[in-house]
Formats: C-alpha cells, sequence, structure tokens
C-alpha cells in the first residue's frame, strides 16, 4: 500500500478579478446581492489560509491490509494463512461486509514509515560510526609516526649540529697546529744544517789533529819537516784534506754502491758544477721585451695520438716540439707545419712526462711503468734506462750541465740520476704523498717539487736535504715550475686554485681561484710576463702577471692536459684528452 501526501507546492492557484463579482444592473436583488457578498468572503478566507487541494485522492488503506501487510512483515505466515482462511470464509458466508469496515487511520501508516526510516537511518548512523572508528584509529596511528618521525628528525638535527661542531672544533685544532709544525719542520731542516756543519767541523780538526801529530812525532825524531804548500784547488781538495770518520765512512759506501752496480764505459760518478753558468734570462731588459700577447685563436688540430697526450715540450734552440701520449709513444715535430719528424716507442705503460736535454740531442722521458729512459733523437733509440721507483714517474727534469736526471714518482719519493755512472746519485725522502712534478731551478743545484700532501719543497740536489717547505694550498698539487728569471713560483692544484710565489723571501705572492675544474699544468712564456694554465674543463687560462687579468682560450672540447709556449712567444702549444695538440696564435 502506497500512501502519498499531498503536497502544496504542486498546485497553482488563478487570481479571481473583481470585477466578475460585481452585481450587473437591473438584477438589484436583496437575497442575490446577500448571496453573492457571503460568497465573496468565504473566497477570501479561503485564500488567506492557502487552503492546498490535494492534486490526487489518496486512498487510504483498508483494515485486513493493514493487518495482512503487518503479519508478512513480522514473518507470521501461519498467522497470515489463519487470519485469511477466516476472514474470507467470513465474508462467503455474508457475516461481514466489506464496506462495513473501517480504514486504516492515516497515522499508523505514517508510524509505520517513520519506524521504517528510523531503521534506516539507524543502520546508516552504525554505519557512520564504524567508518568514524576506523577513521579515528588511522588518525591516532599517523599522529604516532608522525610524532616519531618528528622526534627521529629532532635527533638527528642534534646530530647534525653535534658533528658540525666537532668538525669546526678539528679544523681549528688542526690549523692551530700547522704553524707549529712549521716551525717544527724549519727547526729540523736547521738542525740538519748545523748537524752537517758540525760535522765537517769536526772531520777538519781531526784531521788537522793528525796532521800535528804527525809533525810532532818527526820534529821529535830531528827530521827536517818542509809544510806542504796548499793550493786553492776545488777539484783536489778532498784529496789533500784529511780524511775524517763521516767522509770516511760516505767513501766506503759510495765504493760498495760502485763494485754492486754495473757500469757502461765511464763509470765515474760525475760532479754537481759549483761554478754555474749565470741565467742568462736575467740580463733582459724590459724595454726590449714585445708586448705580451693574449689574442690567441685556435689555428690547428693535430691528431697525434690515439690516447691522451700527457706532455708538449718546446727544443731549447731549434723550432720543434716533441709530443707524450698514454699510447706510450713519443714524437718528434717539425714546425710550423707539426710533421712527424721521428716517432719512439719502447715503454711498457702510458708516458707522463719528457723533457729535452740543455743541448738537445737527447731527450728524457717518465712512464707508468716506473722507470726513466733517455733517447738519442739523431737516431731515436734508448741509450739508457732507470730503474728504481717502486711506482709510476710522473715527471722528470735536466740538469742545466746536462749530467743529471731528476725524476718524481707515486712513491712518494724523487730520484736524482747520473748519466755518466748511470745510477741513482740520491733519493729524496719527506713528502707524505705521490710527488707529482719536479723542476731544476735555471743553472743551479736547486731543486722544486710538489706533491698530493698539498705541500712544495725545495731541495739542495748535491746533499739531497729538504730545505724549505711551502705551505698554502688545500688540495693535490698537480704541478709546479720556475719563472725564467728564477724570481717567482708557479703552482696549480687539483681544484683549479693557482698560487704564486716569491722564490726570494719563500712567500706567497697571490692566490687566483679558477676552479673548480682541476690545473693540470702551468707554463710561463719567455718574458716570464704571462702564465698559462690547462684546466680539466678543456679551458687555457692565461694569466697577465701585470695587471691580473685573466684570459681564456675555448677549443679543447675535453680535459687540457699541457700547454707550452713558443720561445717567441707568438705561438701556444696544448695537449688534450682527446689526443689531439692544438697550435693557437
Amino acid at each position: 500500500v502506497t500512501i502519498t501526501e499531498a503536497s502544496e507546492d504542486d498546485y497553482e492557484y488563478e487570481e479571481i478579478p473583481d470585477d466578475n463579482f460585481s452585481i450587473p444592473e437591473g438584477e438589484e436583488d436583496l437575497a442575490k446581492a446577500i448571496q453573492m457578498a457571503q460568497e465573496q468572503a468565504t473566497d477570501t478566507e479561503i485564500l488567506e489560509q492557502k487552503t492546498v487541494l490535494p492534486s490526487k485522492h489518496a486512498v487510504p488503506e483498508v483494515i485486513e491490509d493493514f493487518l495482512c501487510n503487518f503479519l508478512i512483515k513480522m514473518g507470521m505466515t501461519r498467522t497470515l494463512d489463519c487470519f485469511q482462511s477466516e476472514w474470507y470464509e467470513l465474508i462467503q458466508k455474508g457475516v461481514t461486509e466489506l464496506r462495513t469496515v473501517e480504514n486504516v487511520p492515516d497515522v499508523y501508516t505514517q508510524i509505520m514509515l517513520l519506524e521504517n526510516e528510523n531503521k534506516n537511518l539507524k543502520k546508516d548512523l552504525k554505519h557512520y560510526k564504524q567508518a568514524a572508528d576506523k577513521a579515528r584509529e588511522d588518525l591516532l596511528k599517523i599522529q604516532k609516526q608522525r610524532d616519531f618521525h618528528r622526534m627521529h628528525h629532532k635527533r638527528i638535527v642534534q646530530e647534525k649540529n653535534k658533528l658540525i661542531n666537532d668538525l669546526k672544533g678539528l679544523k681549528l685544532h688542526y690549523a692551530s697546529y700547522e704553524p707549529t709544525i712549521r716551525v717544527l719542520h724549519e727547526k729540523h731542516h736547521t738542525l740538519l744544517k748545523e748537524k752537517m756543519l758540525t760535522s765537517l767541523e769536526r772531520d777538519k780538526v781531526v784531521g788537522q789533529i793528525s796532521g800535528l801529530q804527525e809533525t810532532l812525532k818527526k820534529l821529535q825524531r830531528g827530521h827536517s819537516y818542509h809544510a806542504p804548500q796548499i793550493k786553492v784547488d776545488h777539484s783536489r781538495e778532498k784529496e789533500n784534506a784529511p780524511e775524517g770518520p763521516t767522509q770516511k765512512g760516505l767513501r766506503e759506501a759510495r765504493e760498495q754502491n760502485k763494485c754492486k752496480t754495473k757500469m757502461k764505459g765511464n763509470t765515474k760518478d760525475s760532479e754537481f758544477p759549483i761554478d754555474m753558468q749565470p741565467n742568462p734570462n736575467l740580463n733582459v731588459s724590459k724595454e726590449s721585451l714585445s708586448p705580451a700577447k693574449f689574442d690567441y685563436k685556435l689555428k690547428n688540430i693535430f691528431r697525434l695520438h690515439e690516447l691522451p697526450v700527457s706532455c708538449v715540450s718546446m727544443h731549447p734552440h731549434k723550432d720543434m716540439l716533441v709530443s707524450c701520449g698514454e699510447d706510450r709513444l713519443w714524437k718528434v715535430l717539425g714546425l710550423p707545419k707539426c710533421n712527424v719528424l721521428l716517432t719512439g716507442f719502447g715503454h711498457t705503460d702510458w708516458l707522463s712526462d719528457c723533457c729535452f736535454h740543455p743541448s738537445g740531442d737527447k731527450l728524457a722521458t717518465s712512464s707508468g711503468d716506473t722507470t726513466v729512459k733517455l733517447w738519442d733523437l739523431c737516431k731515436g733509440d734508448c741509450i739508457l734506462t732507470f730503474e728504481g721507483h717502486s711506482r709510476a714517474v710522473w715527471s722528470c727534469t735536466w740538469h742545466s750541465c746536462g749530467n743529471f736526471v731528476a725524476s718524481s714518482s707515486l712513491d712518494k719519493t724523487s730520484k736524482i740520476w747520473d748519466v755518466n755512472s748511470e745510477r741513482c746519485r740520491c733519493t729524496l725522502y719527506g713528502h707524505t704523498d705521490s710527488v707529482n712534478s719536479i723542476e731544476f731551478f735555471p743553472f743551479s743545484n736547486t731543486l722544486l717539487t710538489s706533491s698530493a700532501d698539498k705541500t712544495l719543497s725545495i731541495w739542495d740536489a748535491r746533499t739531497g736535504i729538504c730545505e724549505q717547505s711551502l705551505y698554502g694550498h688545500m688540495h693535490s698539487i698537480n704541478d709546479a715550475i720556475f719563472d725564467p728569471r728564477g724570481h717567482m713560483i708557479a703552482s696549480c692544484d687539483a681544484c683549479g686554485v693557482t698560487k704564486l710565489w716569491d722564490f726570494r723571501k719563500l712567500l706567497p705572492i697571490v692566490s687566483i681561484d679558477i676552479g673548480p675544474s682541476p690545473g693540470n699544468e702551468v707554463n710561463f712564456d719567455s718574458s716570464g710576463r704571462v702564465l698559462a694554465q690547462a684546466s680539466g674543463n678543456g679551458v687555457i687560462h692565461l694569466l697577465d702577471l701585470k695587471s691580473g687579468e685573466i684570459h681564456k682560450l675555448m677549443g679543447h672540447e675535453n680535459e687540457a692536459h699541457t700547454v707550452v709556449f713558443s720561445h717567441d712567444g707568438e705561438i701556444l702549444f696544448s695537449g688534450g684528452s682527446d689526443g689531439t695538440v692544438r697550435t693557437w696564435s
């Protein structure tokens, strides 16, 4: 049974015009007038009450249908069967008439509908309560996770701040030790010098005492004694002077080494020159120098090696260039066309550096096979191999006299090799990491080394003693070189920082940060006014030492490993990791 409620919204009323209620002329009857007035008042009251007439007649539910629906709803099927059989039996007998049965009042129907709606609402409420409880549990769980992560984050932040503070304290602590270490190094070097001088003085005094004792014995025997005339001859000074214990020990050690080493031809050790030729670059006046050049343009690209180029070097007298590569080959090139004149091979691993003999007729090369080889440029043959380093050799350099070759290695040492006696004359110990470059001071017995331990060291090649160490770089130093006049040192490190040092005062002059790409090599032009740096990002940086301006040469596609100027400074040569040599003019 469906009960529909009357809706007021669906019924539309029409406005009754007042003209319909006017009394027409000729019909002015009092009774009719009163009746019309009453009807008009009734219609007005209906309009004021806004009575809504039902759109359709709603049939109320009868008693028997109500009872049947109730029993069906409650599931009382047996009672329903008994009621229907007895009810229809009475109707057939005529005892009960359908007309006399009253209808179910509307209030009961409304109650049933409300009860059904109430049950549905209770079900929805239960469902919503369950959803709310589940959401509350999820919220509590998420809040606990949030609190845990927040606490963990706070703990990590506290630990981070603590580590930062500890790191700052350690840096300050480390910085406070650097001056002390520097002072201790200086004291150590000073004590070594004093010890050496004391040993020499002691040996000299012992020799004098021995000579005086011999003289006294001869005088006591009555023999005439003639004092020998002392000649100032540096070459025979050691033979004439009396030999002390220290000198005797050194002589015996040298004799043992000579017996163990197989020598070819002349087996006599070379002597380090005492009277050195003055540096010819010191006499060059500034007025005679041409203006410094910075407007280099890429002119030619020559692919000479299959693997990266590690070094290019200019011939000391001729327009010739030598290039070394990681393909184990070195090539001599004729300028300006860069045609290959000579190719040398013999190393079993990559080449790291090369250097011309001062006369230009020999070439020294260093390699990752731990050897240093000397080559005859007239024939292209290897004439001598020095073996002694335990790891790869990074750099090599000639002494200005041409009798000594110095090399630096990954084994933290540097060695000085005698070309005539074909042996290692001295090993330089002191660096705590790889020694990346080595260079002789022009026309002297002084050596300069740069190391991955962030220091530069200055050595006396005759004694093998470190005279001074220079501190200032914060990263591994890749290369260091003297300027042509010998007044300045340039160095570059693994983060692109280039430093200039005053060699006479042994103090830093300026620091230029061209990073973050590493500086692989630095080189001065012949005038000493322009410094070139080969950078890891393929850029060649030119530093004007007078104005401090930096000029960039862009042309290498990959890393630039080496750079060198021509003798007149008009051409610049650079080698890269792509196996090419590029000329700039």
